[in-house]
C-alpha cells in the first residue's frame, strides 16, 4: 500500500496544506497561492472601476485590504477555489444550491483507501 501524504501546518498557511493534502503531494508553495490571490486582486479591480475609477466606492475599494490574502498566511476560499482548478477540481460549497441538488449525504458515504 502506497503512503499517505501528509503535509504539517506551518505557520497559518491552512490553504496550503489543505490543499497539498487533498491533491496528496507538493502541488503548492505560499508563492503560488500568493499568485492566484494577486490575480484575484487584479480582476476585483478592475470590476469595481467598471463602475468608475473616480467614483466613491472605487477609491474606497483601492484602499481596503486584499481579501484574497494577508501577510499571516491566510488566503480566502476563493484563492482555494482557483487552486482546485488548476486540476481540474471544482470546489462546491456546503450551503450552495449546487451541492443541495446533488443530494450527497457526506455522513453515508464510505472511503476506500
Amino acid at each position: 500500500m502506497e503512503s499517505i501524504f501528509h503535509e504539517k501546518q506551518e505557520g497559518s498557511l491552512c490553504a496550503q496544506h489543505c490543499l497539498n493534502n487533498l491533491l496528496q503531494g507538493e502541488y503548492f508553495t505560499p508563492v503560488d497561492l500568493s499568485s492566484i490571490a494577486h490575480q484575484l486582486d487584479e480582476e476585483e479591480r478592475m470590476r469595481m472601476a467598471e463602475g468608475g475609477i473616480a467614483s466613491v466606492e472605487y477609491r474606497t475599494f483601492l484602499q481596503q485590504p486584499s481579501g484574497n490574502l494577508d501577510d499571516s498566511g491566510f488566503f480566502s476560499i476563493q484563492v482555494i477555489s482557483n487552486a482546485l482548478g488548476v486540476w481540474g477540481l471544482e470546489l462546491i460549497l456546503f450551503n450552495s444550491r449546487e451541492y443541495q441538488t446533488l443530494m450527497i449525504n457526506p455522513i453515508s458515504l464510505q472511503y476506500r483507501i
